[in-house]
């Protein structure tokens, strides 16, 4: 039987659990995928499941190689369970994400205590970029996981081992991580600060000898997710022959991966550019940072590898990512659980304190002023940049039941000063956050997702063409096709949208009285006749137009 102890630990943290789910669940169902990256993946996991080609993702009629399928894989199991991709194209953030939560939670347990453990838990929870993250369908939120279980693996053989099944484990999660997005390997680094540690002699590390076989049995635990995916692809292209497939190849296996580290072509910014991405981003996590910064310290004095082990991996996946010119905010949320492991420890102390409570709940009253006047100042005053945003969705007026949301989640601040009050205070800041998370998607999804998912823009076009009417897309994004609301021809995603506007013009001379182009605005050449256009309307701030036959000029050449 469990002790009390135990079952008082699991039911704390099967409360923070549900809270979580509630958190990062709110709005799964109200919207749909939004771009930049949902469209795409929910279309070639929708693809997936329509074609059975489950190896070489398509865009379309094109191959999708800029990353790994194991995302896709997952969004079109959620959508062959559920029977569509409405909610089901987040339930892998979702879990994913709860996934993070719940590992956290077990390695600070294992570590330290189940208190710990529910802190360090509590520490990922409250940072903004893990909610935004999660709340979203791109790949980081399962790439997170993997590296995550990969690091908890690590971590529990080498500190509280042996235990060579979690330290196979994680490695294989690492190379489940590298099939993902490509970056999973950055679990394996936990073992660079390990072998120093171990090294110097530190107390509380796994000290083994003649295990060399176990240890490299990682390395086969590693190469075999991998080979999961990799082999029958490899295996496949290379036995057909085709060329698409050996460009897809080249393509994700050299490019995408090496290629992209060394010689970044997107995303540029300065070395020092996550620095501020933790400033500006991680909060209110990083203010804690200067308050740890002795406790740090006394347990590199004290040579305590349960800190400084997850602490200076932490560091090096900071340096990692910070060698390339190429940098966007996600590459560094994997740092995120393995801080939270070494902050939560002196955390649990810090909260303890009597300046820390109250601090935070003038905070958690601060931020209620804040959205609240943001909100009152753009409902009442409508000055130009919430006009500006009100235009950019295509709200009515100037977007005031937008505003009205803010000025909600301001009350919600205030709603949780109220219940806990200073001494309570770093539960009102958390309480604030959470509704602030729960009141803003459910409140905002169906105001904005007429626009942000193209879902207007298709419906109008489709009206347009009539019953009998067919549509070809010319410089078409992702959610275009996803949208459709029937079958439509497409001329390529990556080529050029003028070789796209020719072939569609092309197509549309067999048939002129049923044809019709749907094209980006952008896209129109001279030979356009514009009093011929039809408007569809605007999604994420692109117009886009319906051709018919006689808004091109017979026998032009576009300039």
């Amino acid at each position: 039987m469990r002790s009390t102890d135990d079952q008082r630990a699991l039911r704390h943290f099967a409360w923070f659990m549900l809270i979580a789910l509630v958190v990062l669940a709110a709005g799964i169902g109200l919207r749909d995928p939004w771009p930049p990256d949902e469209p795409r993946f929910a279309l070639v996991a929708k693809q997936m499941l329509e074609s059975g080609q489950w190896l070489f993702p398509h865009r379309g009629m094109e191959l999708y190689s800029d990353k790994p399928p194991m995302l896709m894989w997952t969004e079109a199991a959620w959508m062959w369970l559920t029977g569509g991709w409405r909610g089901a194209f987040l339930l892998t953030s979702l879990f994913s994400g709860l996934g993070t939560l719940a590992l956290t939670w077990h390695l600070g347990r294992r570590l330290w205590d189940a208190r710990t453990g529910l802190y360090a838990a509590g520490i990922v929870l409250m940072s903004m970029p893990f909610v935004e993250v999660v709340r979203h369908a791109q790949i980081d939120p399962l790439n997170l996981f993997w590296i995550t279980l990969g690091n908890t693996g690590i971590l529990l053989h080498c500190l509280r081992g042996p235990n060579w099944r979690m330290y196979w484990l994680g490695c294989f999660a690492a190379g489940l991580g590298v099939i993902t997005k490509g970056v999973g390997v950055i679990a394996l680094f936990m073992l660079l600060p390990y072998v120093v540690v171990r090294a110097r002699g530190w107390p509380g590390v796994l000290h083994t000898r003649g295990d060399g076989w176990r240890w490299a049995g990682g390395v086969l635990a590693f190469l075999l997710a991998i080979a999961l995916w990799l082999g029958p692809m490899l295996a496949t292209a290379y036995g057909h022959r085709a060329p698409e497939y050996l460009a897809y190849v080249n393509d994700i296996l050299f490019r995408q991966t090496a290629e992209r580290y060394a010689n970044s072509w997107q995303h540029e910014e300065a070395p020092w550019y996550f620095l501020g991405v933790i400033a500006i981003g991680w909060l209110p996590t990083w203010l804690l940072v200067p308050f740890l910064v002795p406790s740090w310290r006394d347990a590199l004095r004290l040579r305590e590898p349960r800190v400084w082990i997850p602490l200076a991996w932490s560091v090096l996946v900071l340096i990692f990512f910070s060698i390339p010119r190429g940098k966007r905010e996600i590459y560094i949320l994997p740092m995120l659980p393995m801080l939270a492991i070494a902050m939560a420890p002196y955390v649990v102390e810090l909260v303890k304190t009597r300046w820390l409570p109250r601090v935070a709940f003038w905070l958690t009253i601060l931020c209620g002023a804040a959205f609240a006047a943001a909100g009152t100042w753009a409902l009442i005053a409508a000055p130009s940049a919430a006009r500006r945003i009100a235009r950019g969705y295509e709200l009515a007026g100037h977007g005031q039941a937008l505003w009205v949301y803010v000025i909600i989640v301001g009350v919600g601040y205030f709603v949780a000063a109220a219940v806990f009050r200073p001494r309570r205070g770093v539960a009102a800041l958390l309480g604030g956050m959470a509704l602030g998370w729960i009141i803003w998607p459910l409140g905002t999804y169906p105001l904005l997702n007429e626009n942000q998912s193209a879902r207007a823009v298709m419906v109008a076009a489709d009206e347009a063409i009539g019953v009998d009417g067919k549509m070809g897309l010319v410089a078409w994004r992702e959610e275009n096709l996803l949208q459709a609301k029937r079958p439509v021809v497409e001329f390529g995603f990556a080529r050029a949208a003028a070789d796209q506007l020719a072939d569609a013009r092309a197509w549309q001379a067999e048939d002129p009285a049923h044809r019709y182009i749907f094209a980006n605005d952008d896209a129109l050449d001279s030979c356009v006749v514009k009093d011929h256009v039809r408007i569809l309307g605007t999604a994420n701030r692109v117009d886009f137009v319906l051709l018919p036959a006689d808004a091109t000029k017979p026998g032009c050449t576009p300039l």
